[in-house]
């Protein structure tokens, strides 16, 4: 059956621990990114020989959680790996819940979402992968952004997938930070979502684009996107967030390929 891809981030927290074998050593969906991957791996390596501060900084940890980071990063070519949708936690994750999930709709999310990594690219929810730190806009020595990097690579491996998946169009729930790791161009169709409130200030009512909230906001989309088979976003007139957000088809904007959608609610 067609359908779409959905296009999400990692999440800054991750379970440790793992009881899979080495990355390196089992089938990944994206088979073809196993060599800039150890070129990635290999230069996070070299970054983390140096200073505590320089690695802090790197990484975007504190201080006390370098020493930490560091060690995984030195192990994850022989640490034990896990399912990407079991490493990644934090809020979007939480509110995919992906466990909670009936089967179908667990087998569309495996099917329809890519994860985008700055150390390996992108992912499947089921792809093993180890615990591991580094964000897609850091700068490794030799070899800069892992996004500009990853661009040309993913946007290959994206093409193909994008063909693949019937519809040609893909939900890009990415952060800018992770939306420079790919060419939009070579998808069919490409559908934006930005949440918003409805709030009166200075007497004026305005929209405000929701920051604290939009992660909890995407992981709940997801779920409705798959569930409901959505290659459109006409098919979110009947989304009940259980945030309130709703979808206002007045505020769709189409430039070329590239449609965004709002998703209001009223505080």
């Amino acid at each position: 059956m067609p359908a779409s891809l959905i296009l999400l981030p990692p999440s800054e927290g991750k379970a440790g621990g793992g009881e899979g074998p080495p990355w390196d050593s089992v089938e990944q969906s994206f088979c073809d990114l196993a060599g800039p991957r150890r070129e990635v791996i290999a230069a996070l390596g070299k970054a983390m020989g140096g200073s505590a501060e320089a690695r802090s900084k790197l990484l975007g940890v504190k201080a006390t959680r370098a020493d930490e980071a560091t060690a995984a990063n030195l192990a994850v070519a022989s640490s034990p790996t896990m399912a990407a949708i079991n490493r990644y936690t934090g809020v979007l994750y939480d509110a995919l819940d992906y466990l909670s999930l009936p089967p179908k709709v667990r087998r569309g999310v495996d099917r329809q979402v890519v994860v985008f990594s700055g150390l390996w690219g992108t992912v499947r929810p089921t792809d093993p992968i180890p615990d591991y730190k580094l964000k897609m806009g850091a700068t490794l020595p030799g070899l800069g952004k892992p996004a500009r990097f990853w661009k040309p690579i993913l946007s290959e491996a994206l093409a193909e997938a994008i063909n693949g998946s019937g519809t040609g169009t893909v939900w890009d729930l990415l952060p800018n930070e992770h939306a420079a790791a790919w060419d939009p161009s070579i998808a069919g169709r490409r559908i934006r979502v930005r949440f918003l409130d409805d709030v009166v200030k200075n007497g004026e009512r305005t929209l405000v684009t929701v920051s604290h909230w939009n992660k909890l906001l995407k992981g709940t989309l997801v779920r409705y996107v798959v569930e409901h088979g959505l290659d459109d976003p006409d098919g979110l007139v009947d989304f009940d967030h259980p945030e309130g957000y709703r979808y206002d088809p007045s505020l769709t904007t189409t430039t070329g390929a590239t449609t965004d959608v709002a998703l209001v609610t009223r505080r």
